[in-house]
């Protein structure tokens, strides 16, 4: 009993750690910015893949209070870097 209640807690530990990252949304037509304003951009490195480069912008994005970011930028093979314009 006590290892199912340690793997629920577990469990919902990281649903809650992974979920700000997800409050700001990956935009991607000029419709989805039309009621926002650029405020700046973000940058990340050491990504492993294009989902990994887009959370981590995600991240950054949310920490800089952004509602959305577009990926202007991507590049690198298995040390990937970009950059994303962040918007509020």
């Amino acid at each position: 009993m006590k290892k199912y209640l340690t793997l629920i807690v577990a469990a919902g530990a990281l649903a809650a750690a992974s979920f700000p990252a997800w409050s700001v949304q990956s935009l991607t037509t000029d419709n989805d910015t039309s009621q926002l304003r650029p405020a700046g951009t973000v940058s990340a490195t050491g990504a492993a893949n294009l989902d990994d480069l887009q959370h981590k912008l995600a991240e950054k994005a949310r920490e800089q209070g952004a509602k959305g970011f577009v990926v202007e930028s991507a590049s690198g093979d298995n040390h990937m870097f970009g950059t994303a314009t962040i918007y509020k």
